[in-house]
């Protein structure tokens, strides 16, 4: 044992091959290196060509344009099936029917929804009823008219700026494609024009650039397709919930109709 250690500590450390030390060196300053490499998207977006900028710019526009409208609606949305729940049980809970309808036309009170298919409605059946020599048919008819065109009123405007939703999910995609094909056709006509050898790394940052146009594209799509499918079926529902209760509330109209008879 006492012979080992003697023979360890009698053994001289020899240094490195200078070709070993060259070999480590070039290794930590390509791994320093590396991160100056790594894709920046703002420098691809501020070295593309005018054509790609432009483009960009107008899928920027319409993804806030789409947000806006996303998050404008879901408010709109979420206030109208709160507001036509909060109504519904008012309605059914038993009370009068000119109590509701005197509530609904209160001063400085915006009503929408059921509530203001309610108030046209029987505001109508009210304003024909006090003719003379009106049946109750008629009456009836006239409830239901009023009630139809303040329900498409009602609709309308939980649909509006769906159809610009649609569009802006539709066409996005293209619009990007359109940036990449032009990216690309700058980038072959810079390398055509050039006498020099042509590497990957001479290619890359064009096709890049094109590439990102194709990518933002979709980023502004797939919000806007998504939030288009969720509003409107929302709209279809409230529409459906809508037509319900004018069906209902038509049936107690004539029921008080029969009776005033």
């Amino acid at each position: 044992m006492t012979s080992t250690l003697i023979a360890l500590q009698a053994t001289t450390v020899e240094a490195l091959p200078e070709d070993a030390a060259t070999t480590v060196a070039d290794a930590a300053q390509t791994a320093l290196a590396a991160p100056a490499n790594s894709l920046d998207l703002l420098d691809l977006v501020l070295k593309a060509s005018l054509p790609v900028q432009l483009i960009m710019l107008l899928l920027v526009v319409a993804s806030v344009a789409s947000w806006v409208i996303i998050f404008r609606k879901r408010s709109v949305m979420r206030r109208a099936a709160r507001e036509a729940e909060q109504f519904e049980e008012r309605f059914w809970s038993g009370a009068e029917l000119s109590k509701l309808y005197a509530g609904s036309t209160e001063r400085n009170r915006d009503i929408g929804g059921i509530e203001a298919i309610f108030e046209a409605g029987f505001r109508e059946f009210n304003r024909i009823r006090e003719r003379k020599g009106i049946d109750s048919r008629a009456q009836l008819e006239g409830a239901q008219r009023a009630m139809r065109a303040t329900a498409s009123r009602e609709l309308d405007g939980l649909e509006h700026n769906l159809e610009l939703l649609a569009n802006i999910g539709s066409t996005s995609p293209y619009i990007g494609l359109v940036g990449t094909v032009f990216g690309i056709m700058v980038t072959m006509h810079s390398l055509l024009a050039s006498t020099e050898q042509v590497g990957i790394k001479d290619v890359a940052p064009g096709i890049s650039e094109a590439l990102l146009a194709t990518a933002m594209g979709l980023f502004v799509a797939i919000p806007a397709v998504w939030a288009y499918n969720r509003f409107a079926t929302g709209a279809e529902r409230l529409a459906t919930r809508y037509d319900a209760f004018a069906e209902e509330f038509s049936s107690i109209l004539q029921r008080q109709a029969h009776l005033d008879d």
